[in-house]
């Protein structure tokens, strides 16, 4: 079956305006980590830790900041020489390393975190915490259409 889309609707401008929200936000805070001397990422990277006590591999990290390893391990690499992160040896696998939060990386993300939640509520403005989930569901539903558009268009 093909299709034919004669003009943009919509849902076109719907996804276009996704994407520069996601743009304005990315470059936002990477205005807003500057006074930590972070980058979004590597805040990231922290804030996974956090609640992690016997913290992650870095094949972990990759998967949930969704970036390749290799990007990965700058980050940790930047965060270690920091003293912000630390490598450990896994117990489980010798080739692995478990990268856990250092006292003074806990110390600075516990510095952050207010001043971030409440950007984070800045930034939602007047939108109900209800309306909110509701995005969240809608949004989750279509990243799972991303997802199946990218593997069929990877089949054809």
């Amino acid at each position: 079956m093909s299709l034919t889309v004669s003009s943009p609707g919509p849902r076109y401008r719907a996804l276009l305006q996704l994407l520069r929200t996601a743009e304005t936000l990315w470059n936002a805070s990477r205005l807003f980590f500057v006074r930590w001397a972070l980058s979004p990422s590597q805040f990231n990277v922290l804030n996974l830790l956090y609640d992690q006590p016997d913290g992650c591999t870095q094949i972990e990290l990759s998967r949930s900041l969704i970036m390749h390893r290799s990007n990965v391990t700058g980050l940790v690499n930047r965060l270690e020489a920091r003293g912000l992160v630390q490598r450990r040896d896994s117990a489980n696998d010798r080739r692995a390393y478990r990268v856990v939060l250092t006292v003074t990386g806990r110390k600075l993300l516990q510095e952050i975190l207010p001043h971030y939640y409440a950007a984070a509520e800045r930034v939602w403005g007047e939108f109900s915490a209800s309306r909110a989930n509701q995005l969240i569901e809608e949004l989750t539903r279509v990243c799972a259409n991303a997802e199946d558009v990218a593997v069929k268009g990877q089949a054809n």
